[in-house]
């Protein structure tokens, strides 16, 4: 009788207290959701001279599926380690997605709405949100091209990436 309310007793601090757990983890989780579904739909490229990163750029996409065939749309993130470099618009870069040219870039100001759930935002980036035409492919490259340093992809998909792939993480 006893080993048998010991076990009952175990069980009900053991549940009581993995419910607390359970209860905090959801609620700092939906607070920052949107955050988290961000960053799943976030890539980083490097490219590189020498073995030294001389370009870093990160691209979040900002898919909505209610909206049907409206503009691809991300918010690009560029530092480059030279100084004189100062704009991925004028310097000799350009951004082509699925083969197709940017519609519209808009430099955003590091205090930007748009930047409030966006991860790796440094101040040493600069931000741009990036319109492209829709496209109906479900998976896409984003891609970065420089006369000096080369080019580099990121891969997008409208549905998680793990569908494509036929093995596990």
């Amino acid at each position: 009788m006893l080993k048998s309310l010991s076990y009952v007793l175990v069980f009900i601090l053991l549940h009581a207290c993995s419910s607390k757990e359970e209860k905090a983890l959801i609620q700092v989780y939906e607070k920052n959701k949107i955050y988290h579904k961000q960053l799943q739909k976030t890539e980083k490229i490097q490219l590189k001279q020498e073995g030294i990163t001389k370009v870093l750029l990160t691209a979040t996409y900002l898919y909505d599926a209610k909206k049907k065939k409206s503009d691809e749309v991300f918010i690009v993130g560029f530092y480059a380690e030279e100084s004189d470099i100062q704009s991925f618009t004028k310097e000799g870069f350009s951004l082509v997605l699925h083969g197709k040219k940017a519609k519209s870039i808009k430099r955003l100001e590091q205090g930007s709405p748009e930047l409030k759930d966006i991860s790796f935002v440094s101040e040493w980036s600069t931000f741009y949100l990036v319109h492209f035409p829709y496209t109906s492919q479900k998976k896409f490259k984003l891609t970065l091209l420089s006369e000096h340093y080369g080019r580099g992809s990121l891969y997008f998909a409208k549905v998680a990436k793990y569908v494509y792939t036929k093995k596990g993480y």
